[in-house]
């Protein structure tokens, strides 16, 4: 099929042509004869959504820039695409030559939040590649994934060859790389004339090449043991090279590590259509609900010429005319202040306009704020995560309600009339006097709009989301029953009533989507009978409300005999045996209990700027917060 002609045909039947035709400013395409390895990076969602994520600019860039590999791209076609792609048997292609993804070495997947889960299998499906890792043959691509997702990887451990596990900018071509030399060696004295992807390497040849690499996960190789109560009992090796317990890739100097300046520039629009550059990775806070505080520990960052050299070059190479800088907390940064008035200054230069997400909002911040806004002061959000201080300190929030009130205080006397509160619903040890909290909290700020203003209130309100408390892996909360929807739905309903305060909008996520994601965070092998029932009942864009099928959910569960109590709703004790075990994301189980305990007697634990706390990181690359003190 030549799907160069086909697309023509379909480009004129779709929405948004543009997420199928590739070709964009500062994207690659190389020569595919030869010894070049082929690999797909699948983002299992939308074009919009999948472009705004700089990971896939980071690797992209990275496993391009190697001569022998070619990184090319793939999304999830929107349904209008889809149903012409399935009416015609257009399979799934890469943007970058059209290729069908089955005609790849490799297909990797990016695990950014698990209701993405049921768009893998069905992208796997529209490329015509077996789901099940066990039916696939060894002409199939490899499938691998990768991200956040991966340190609990075992509900998809039936449908992926390969886990990567931890920073990906050095593991990942590394993993091609070895792949590549693999099947290169196979190659026998008359076939020079053949490339990579013809040359015959059993898969199982390939797993064991790069079972030992650092970060690499090899599901097969492993086989978890239950018990009559259900839980796991041990996980037994089925190869003898393979570790015994998987450590994440680390990244060790971020300021030396590659990163993008000619990224791809979308022919729409997309989520976050701006330049961006990570100025450090990792967090020192400490909240023991937050897996990513947690799982990219150590902080590393780059140094602020290094950011502010990246900057200019990308806003060169790519005409956007918005920066911003990622990290998990802006203002963590080091020198922010100092790095913060320069990009403003830069940016002034240039027109740019700049956004510093993520801040924490003291003085300095404000005056940023009022300078990067000027007159046009869109909304300001603070995350208190909890509405008293006790169950603030639970979590280790390190905010104090004078945070609060100073910072909205500060906001509304500099002229925001738009004030957005981030909550969660269900954490360990709530109760109702928590959700009284978050009524206060969002009453006193109208009154004190009210009071500044001279007790005319004027075009002022308070936003209040709550989203549903889910406990990740790798987390002080690991441990947590997660309160049921019934729980959730009662919460939701008496929050409701108690935030019928003017000038108040309040907002709550949906109760079934936060269990199913709890199933799939904390869930082990045998929920992938349910992921793969669900995407035979049609479940796809889970994450997406307007496509969201709850009904057929319920159906996958009665199908597969599998107990959303279990997996959802179940208090673990700290003597199981928990499914990402078999993953050592490098932070010690005893501090991860430890943690845990002094939530239960609500003490605090300070940042790890101000001291060390222990986490264990320092156990596998240098710490500097904890290096030092470690080696005391």
């Amino acid at each position: 099929m030549n799907i160069n002609r086909e697309l023509d045909r379909l480009l004129k039947l779709v929405e948004k042509p543009a997420r199928y035709i590739g070709a964009e400013v500062n994207s690659i395409t190389k020569d595919v004869t030869g010894d070049l390895l082929r690999f797909g990076f699948a983002f299992p969602d939308t074009y919009e959504i999948g472009m705004s994520y700089m990971g896939l600019q980071i690797l992209y860039n990275v496993i391009n820039s190697r001569e022998n590999l070619f990184c090319e791209r793939v999304f999830a076609p929107a349904s209008d695409m889809e149903e012409l792609m399935r009416e015609r048997g257009v399979p799934l292609f890469t943007l970058e030559t059209k290729t069908p993804l089955k005609e790849l070495d490799a297909v990797g997947f990016t695990l950014q939040y698990e209701m993405s889960f049921t768009n893998i299998l069905n992208m796997l499906e529209l490329a015509g590649i077996p789901l099940l890792a066990s039916e696939r043959t060894d002409e199939d691509p490899l499938i691998i994934v990768g991200g956040p997702c991966a340190y609990n990887p075992e509900p998809l451990a039936d449908f992926v060859d390969i886990v990567c596990v931890g920073d990906g900018e050095e593991m990942l071509p590394e993993l091609l790389e070895k792949i590549r030399e693999a099947k290169k060696s196979a190659k026998g004295a008359g076939d020079a004339a053949k490339t990579v992807k013809d040359t015959k390497v059993s898969k199982k040849t390939l797993l064991e090449a790069v079972s030992g690499l650092r970060g690499i996960y090899v599901p097969s190789f492993y086989n978890p043991v239950y018990g009559d109560d259900g839980t796991i009992v041990k996980y037994e090796k089925l190869f003898d090279g393979a570790p015994d317990r998987v450590l994440r890739a680390i990244v060790k100097d971020l300021n030396s590590a590659q990163f993008p300046v000619d990224t791809i520039v979308p022919f729409i629009d997309i989520v976050h259509d701006r330049a961006v550059v990570e100025t450090f990775r990792g967090c020192t806070r400490g909240c023991r609900f937050c897996q990513a505080g947690m799982i990219y520990r150590p902080v590393r960052e780059r140094s602020e010429e290094r950011i502010l050299e990246l900057a200019k070059a990308q806003l060169k190479s790519t005409g956007h005319e918005e920066l911003s800088i990622l990290s998990l907390s802006t203002s963590d940064y080091s020198k922010f202040e100092s790095l913060a008035t320069r990009m403003m200054q830069d940016c002034a230069a240039q027109n740019v306009s700049l956004s510093l997400p993520s801040l924490r909002l003291d003085s300095f911040s404000f005056r940023v704020l009022e300078e990067i806004q000027k007159y046009k002061k869109s909304g300001l959000t603070f995350a208190p995560e909890a509405g008293t201080q006790r169950l603030r300190d639970i979590i280790n929030k390190g905010v104090t309600e004078k945070d609060i009130y100073d910072s909205t205080r500060q906001a509304i006397e500099l002229g925001w009339n738009n004030i957005k509160l981030y909550f969660m619903c269900g954490l360990p040890g709530e109760t109702y006097e928590d959700l009284d909290g978050i009524a206060e909290i969002a009453r006193n700020i109208v009154e004190m709009n009210r009071e500044i203003k001279g007790g005319k209130g004027g075009r002022f309100n308070v936003t209040v989301s709550v989203s549903n408390f889910v406990p990740k892996s790798n987390t002080p909360f690991q441990w947590f029953a997660q309160n049921t929807q019934e729980e959730f739905t009662k919460k939701h309903e008496y929050l409701t009533e108690k935030l019928r305060i003017k000038n108040v909008t309040f907002n709550y996520h949906e109760t079934d989507t936060s269990m199913l994601e709890a199933v799939f965070a904390r869930g082990d092998r045998r929920t992938g009978k349910l992921l793969l029932r669900a995407h035979e009942l049609g479940c796809k864009f889970d994450a997406w409300g307007e496509t969201f099928k709850y009904e057929r959910w319920q159906q996958a569960f009665a199908d597969t005999g599998i107990s959303a109590d279990f997996y959802a709703h179940r208090q673990r004790s700290y003597d199981e045996v928990l499914p990402w075990e078999i993953i050592d994301s490098g932070i010690s189980k005893e501090f991860l209990m430890s943690e845990n305990e002094k939530a239960t007697r609500g003490e605090t634990t300070k940042d790890c700027r101000k001291g060390c706390a222990g986490c264990g990181i320092n156990r596998y690359t240098n710490c500097p917060m904890g290096g030092v003190l470690a080696n005391e």
